[in-house]
């Protein structure tokens, strides 16, 4: 065969329409982001539906909490809350820290982070790159307890806010305004099924509360770890898929969207995180492995024969390469 550059690739595949002009700043690119196929994943389980991946870490700053950081920001400076020199305090996982670290420096605000030593030393490293302070409080009392260390700096500091993550209104506000409507763009309106890990709760609140409204029959289906199942009357407990199982039931979460909750294992997550980087050229971090793990066990039912079911992936691989999701490569 004469294969020539020309003849194999497609030029017009690459000359997409462009975003039409320079942005003023780098929080304009927040949220739009794409959904793709997983042609050889569904190949090989040969679900019953089909699942597709929101990939989230297509955000400036490469996960879902992009979305949530600006948000909080510009709720809190309408608010009048937060002020020109004013700090931002937030006890986080570590994206949602890494998120608000990158609006903080490109807003001028000061930020301390606080979040249990157990999270990544890549997240840790991220944080300290964009000027943040950092507080590291004891892995076993979980978030539970880098929210307790965080309300004690904001007494201590004058100026200081705590966007509260898991009880700001934005939280699913900017999911309600932003990722529910491009799911619904991007899929015609033919999502049946959202799957999504739940940390704060944010996302699966705003998406499920949109969707619903506009199709009822969507399946809103919260994932969280086995050994910290709280969202199914269990106990918190200690496990390693960062950012979802906090241990407790966040006050934005709407359970009453929720129609199912998934228990999933580490090892699980750590493996389908593995498989699709292997599989689809697409490394995502450790959760988005245990929501992929949820999709495909709930697209193997008899229920789901010939429904689309939308995935969030939260956030990208690199940011766990000192955690278990890399060990023995």
């Amino acid at each position: 065969m004469d294969a020539t550059p020309d003849k194999v690739y497609d030029a017009a595949r690459y000359h997409r329409e462009g975003r039409g002009r320079i942005y003023d700043s780098v929080l304009d690119l927040v949220g739009d982001t794409p959904i793709v196929r997983l042609p050889r994943l569904m190949a090989a389980l040969k679900p019953k539906g089909e699942v597709v991946a929101k990939l989230e870490f297509f955000n400036p700053i490469a996960s879902v909490k992009d979305r949530i950081g600006v948000a909080m920001v510009e709720y809190l400076e309408a608010k009048g809350v937060l002020k020109p020199g004013g700090t931002i305090v937030e006890p986080t996982s570590g994206n949602t820290g890494i998120a608000l670290a990158f609006v903080a420096a490109a807003k001028g605000y000061k930020i301390i982070l606080v979040m249990p030593e157990s999270m990544s030393l890549e997240r840790r490293k991220m944080l300290l790159l964009l000027g943040a302070k950092l507080e590291l409080t004891p892995p076993e009392k979980g978030m539970a307890g880098a929210v307790a260390r965080a309300k004690e700096i904001v007494e201590a500091t004058p100026g200081a806010v705590i966007p509260q993550q898991f009880d700001n209104a934005a939280n699913p506000l900017i999911h309600r305004v932003s990722t529910a409507e491009e799911i619904w763009r991007d899929t015609d309106g033919r999502v049946d099924a959202v799957v999504s890990g739940v940390g704060t709760g944010g996302t699966i609140t705003g998406v499920g509360q949109v969707l619903k409204a506009r199709k009822p029959s969507v399946k809103m289906i919260a994932v969280e770890p086995t050994t910290s199942a709280v969202l199914s009357g269990g106990q918190p407990g200690p496990h390693k898929i960062q950012g979802i199982g906090a241990g407790f039931v966040p006050s934005i979460l709407d359970r009453g969207i929720i129609d199912e909750v998934v228990q999933v294992t580490n090892d699980d997550s750590f493996v389908m995180a593995r498989r699709i980087a292997r599989e689809e050229g697409i490394p995502v971090g450790i959760s988005s492995g245990a929501a992929l793990t949820a999709a495909f066990d709930v697209a193997s039912r008899d229920d789901m024969e010939g429904k689309l079911i939308v995935t969030i992936i939260p956030s990208f691989a690199e940011r766990y390469i000192s955690t278990a999701l890399f060990e023995g490569l």
